[in-house]
């Protein structure tokens, strides 16, 4: 586990962005994404300390409690038929949630998915069991999804690979790609071979990576 930074700083407690991660029990990504979007979001300014970035935790945790009431506000029927262990694709999940389209899908979802596949083109479909995203739908009010047993649901990690060294190795081989003007086609078996290990597994590395 990553350690969360914060520290007091001329009496007022500050965080880095693991520790907004921590304190929201968001994913890092969301984070970033919060950040980059600030304007639209209303995410606070960071200010920098000892050459490192930090957030005033009050002005984090009053960001999430509108965050989380204006999102309240918007939530949607949720489907609750079908098999909790069936995997379904972005525009299932999207359909379960109640949402028009697959892009609505929150950040938390696409950044956690429970299995990946590449396709000839490169580019990475995501699947996810319905109980997942009845966790999901669930977490937005604090109800204890169905599909889950009591106890299991908790704050969502950046990825499954955030502490797995493999997950440089993967990076490595996207900027390279990169910069030899390759897309991703074929990097999931690149990445295999490199490290011994299962194309799936390799894939869901390279997936974690990009999300990074």
């Amino acid at each position: 586990m990553i350690p969360v930074a914060q520290r007091s700083i001329g009496g007022r407690v500050a965080v880095d962005r693991d520790g907004v991660a921590a304190r929201t029990g968001a994913a890092r990504p969301t984070v970033n994404f919060w950040h980059l979007h600030r304007d639209r979001f209303g995410f606070p300014e960071g200010f920098t300390h000892d050459g490192g970035e930090w957030f005033w935790l009050d002005d984090v945790e009053a960001f999430h409690a509108s965050h989380r009431a204006s999102k309240l506000a918007e939530l949607t029927k949720v489907d609750r038929s079908g098999s909790p262990t069936e995997l379904v694709t972005s525009g299932g999940a999207a359909a379960i949630l109640g949402y028009r389209s697959y892009r609505n899908l929150p950040d938390e979802l696409i950044d956690n998915p429970d299995n990946t596949e590449e396709l000839p083109s490169g580019r990475i479909r995501r699947y996810w069991y319905r109980r997942t995203v009845w966790a999901h739908a669930d977490a937005r009010t604090g109800r204890q999804s169905t599909g889950r047993t009591p106890g299991t649901t908790g704050p969502y990690k950046p990825h499954p690979y955030a502490d797995d060294p493999r997950l440089q190795a993967a990076a490595a081989l996207l900027a390279q790609a990169r910069a030899e003007g390759r897309d991703r086609r074929g990097l999931g078996i690149e990445l295999a071979q490199r490290l011994g290990i299962p194309q799936r597994t390799a894939q869901r590395l390279l997936a974690a990576a990009e999300g990074d």
